[in-house]
């Protein structure tokens, strides 16, 4: 295929990509299904448009766009409301991803004829949910906050439990390594050093920009881009979990006050990650053959194992997991039943194949069911199964308009958006009458996707959204009059 024909397939993929990903959202079906399908309907056993055999850049390909996604997910997280579900979120990313591969395992082992160690290397592959399928599921969705903070930090957390559990069982499969005090020791090393790089190397990213001045706007998400590869890669060189250090350092950046042009880099980070899970499920589509995938034998034995996920080890994990936790038995099973799987498990399906382990071929294609399965029965369902626990919120308003408080250097100030639910006290009001501290100032509202220029007389209804232009250390002050306990989310 030569060079002009791959921009062309490219530009229609992402053109496509597009349309369903609007489309998507009013069928109730996960975007990445239909990305998958494009992908399978373009491949050598669809219309035969591309052939494409390629596991290794599958997997290259597969794991940047991990690297991307997982930032954007990091930059999005508010930690004010992370760090009170942050313990529940780390024992489902550990202990819940060690029990759920451990049940699949064995379900495996039952069912199919393999290995006690192929077995487990499946249950390990299939053990995280996927941070590309719940952030996309629970965006605009109007679930308890808790329980999305929850689900998405899990999910932001668990790919590294995830990719050890793969790598180390398959070293294990193949005689590079055997199981003992090394393997434990390479565990704590590959999470803590993660960790603690991730860490430094966002704190220093968030100095750079506030005090470096790059002399250009553009440069700003150019150099954000660079931070996640490079945090990625530097903690990758040291066998620690990259993936890891990647969601760290994007969390402490994302979470850093008056960052240098925030709205343009995390519109920026929004859009590509939106790409990179365009291309990423289109290329997971291309490369498996729907005509082995949808075999007899791979659908009767991908349902069983898809029913023992989705029935029995997700939700046994998730209730186990969460036992130390003051959650209701409502919320855990919701928590249960949002366990996404998606590209983690694919990308990860294709380190056997690279590494010709006997059944890597068949172990790929019941992989790829079983995700395809869990992404239609629980990401189709997941908003009205958690009306039905009434687990619900008020409706969710997002703007179409976004003000941002722009500025090349670090500025002692920062444009507040906040939203007027129902509960406040300031329905109703006239701006006049709300003693708004010193130096505060209300700058735009945004009514019904309208831009409204405020003024002494305009009243506050409901759904409103307030851009609040304040200094940094009247913050508190400010949460007092708008009757919230904790620091505002930008």
């Amino acid at each position: 295929m030569d060079t002009n024909t791959v921009i062309l397939f490219s530009s229609l993929f992402l053109i496509g990509g597009v349309i369903m990903a609007k489309f998507s959202s009013r069928v109730g079906v996960p975007a990445l299904v239909l990305f998958i399908i494009v992908g399978m309907l373009f491949g050598s056993d669809g219309f035969g448009f591309i052939y494409f055999d390629n596991a290794s850049l599958t997997q290259s390909l597969g794991i940047l766009a991990l690297v991307l996604i997982l930032f954007d997910g990091g930059l999005q997280t508010e930690w004010r409301r992370t760090k009170s579900v942050l313990p529940i979120s780390l024992s489902l990313a550990t202990v819940g991803v060690l029990i759920t591969a451990g049940l699949f395992g064995l379900a495996a082992k039952l069912l199919l004829e393999v290995t006690w160690n192929e077995a487990l290397l499946l249950g390990a592959i299939v053990g995280s949910t996927d941070a590309a399928a719940v952030f996309a599921v629970m965006e605009g969705k109007n679930i308890k906050r808790k329980l999305q903070s929850t689900l998405e930090a899990e999910s932001g957390s668990n790919d590294p439990m995830a990719m050890f559990l793969t790598l180390s069982l398959l070293q294990l499969a193949i005689g590079e390594k055997t199981f003992g005090a090394s393997l434990l020791l390479s565990f704590f090393w590959q999470m803590g050093v993660g960790l603690i790089l991730g860490i430094l190397l966002g704190f220093a990213a968030s100095w750079a920009m506030k005090n470096i001045d790059l002399g250009s706007n553009g440069l700003y998400p150019v150099f954000s881009i660079a931070i996640a590869l490079f945090t990625y890669s530097l903690t990758d060189l040291v066998n620690a979990s990259g993936l890891l250090a990647v969601y760290a350092a994007a969390l402490v950046l994302g979470n850093t006050k008056s960052l240098p042009y925030g709205q343009t880099i995390f519109r920026f980070h929004d859009g590509i990650a939106w790409m990179m899970q365009i291309l990423m499920f289109i290329m997971l589509g291309l490369l498996v053959f729907p005509s082995e995938l949808f075999s007899t034998w791979i659908v009767l034995k991908g349902l069983a194992l898809s029913f023992i996920l989705i029935f029995i080890a997700r939700p046994v994990a998730a209730f186990i997991s969460s036992i130390p936790f003051k959650f209701t038995f409502k919320e855990k099973t919701f928590l249960s039943w949002a366990g996404l799987r998606g590209a983690v498990p694919i990308v990860l399906a294709t380190f056997p194949l690279l590494a010709g382990l006997d059944n890597s071929q068949l172990f790929f294609n019941l992989i790829f069911f079983i995700v395809m399965t869990s992404a239609l029965i629980q990401g189709t369902t997941i908003p009205y199964v958690a009306k039905r626990l009434g687990l619900t919120g008020p409706e969710v308003h997002v703007p179409s308009h976004s003000l941002e408080l722009v500025s090349s250097t670090t500025v002692n100030a920062e444009m507040i958006p906040y939203t007027i639910t129902s509960s406040s006290k300031l329905i109703g009001k006239e701006l006049s009458d709300i003693s708004f501290p010193e130096k505060v100032l209300v700058s735009a509202i945004i009514r019904k996707d309208e831009l409204i220029a405020p003024s002494g007389d305009t009243k506050i209804k409901v759904h409103d959204v307030l851009y609040i232009l304040a200094e940094n250390q009247k913050r508190s002050e400010l949460e007092k009059v708008l009757g919230i306990r904790k620091t505002i989310g930008g």
